[in-house]
C-alpha cells in the first residue's frame, strides 16, 4: 500500500530548474533577431554560440521529460518563489533589468549599465552597501567599456559617457 502524498514527497521538483534556460533559449532568439544588421563575422559567432547554447537546452529539457515520465521528477516551482518576502525585491529587479534594456538606446551602455549596476546593488545588498556598490558599479562599467568597446570594438549604444570620451581622444 503506498501514499500518494509520501510518494510525491520524494519527486524532485523540478519547475524551478527551467526557469533559466527558458530565459537564455529567449534571450538568445532575440539576439539572433538583434544582430541581423551586425558584421559577418558577429553573425557567425552568434549562431554558433547561439546554437551551442539552444542544444544544451534541448539535451536539459529531453532529460527533464524523461524524468517526469519516469516519475523521478515532477512539475512545480518548490521553494523557488519563497521566501515570500523576497518577491517585492525580485519585481524591482526586474523592473530594473526591463529600464536597463529600456534606457540602454538613449544613456549608453557605460552609463546605463553604471545606473543599473549601482542600483540593483543597492537593492539586493541594502543602503548600507553604498560605497562599495558605487565603486564596484564604476568598475564593471568602466571595465565593460574597455573590454567591449575599445578593445573588441563592439557596437553598444552611445550615450554621452560615450560622447565625451570620443570628444577627448
Amino acid at each position: 500500500m503506498t501514499d500518494k502524498p509520501q510518494e510525491e514527497n520524494k519527486q524532485k521538483v523540478i519547475g524551478g530548474d527551467l526557469v533559466i534556460p527558458v530565459c537564455a533559449v529567449a534571450f538568445t532568439v532575440y539576439y539572433f533577431i538583434s544582430i541581423i544588421d551586425a558584421p559577418w563575422t558577429a553573425q557567425v559567432s552568434t549562431v554558433f554560440i547561439g546554437s551551442i547554447l539552444i542544444l544544451l537546452v534541448a539535451i536539459f529539457f529531453v532529460r527533464t521529460l524523461k524524468s517526469v515520465r519516469a516519475g523521478e521528477a515532477r512539475w512545480g516551482l518548490g521553494k523557488l518563489p519563497l521566501p515570500i518576502t523576497l518577491i517585492p525585491k525580485r519585481l524591482v529587479l526586474l523592473g530594473l533589468t526591463v529600464g536597463y534594456i529600456v534606457l540602454l538606446p538613449w544613456g549608453g551602455f557605460t552609463l546605463t549599465s553604471f545606473a543599473f549596476l549601482y542600483t540593483a546593488m543597492l537593492l539586493l545588498g541594502g543602503s548600507q552597501a553604498r560605497y562599495k556598490a558605487l565603486w564596484a558599479a564604476l568598475v564593471f562599467s568602466l571595465s565593460g567599456y574597455l573590454l567591449f568597446v575599445v578593445a573588441f570594438k563592439t557596437r553598444f549604444p552611445q550615450g554621452p559617457f560615450e560622447w565625451l570620451i570620443k570628444g577627448l581622444f
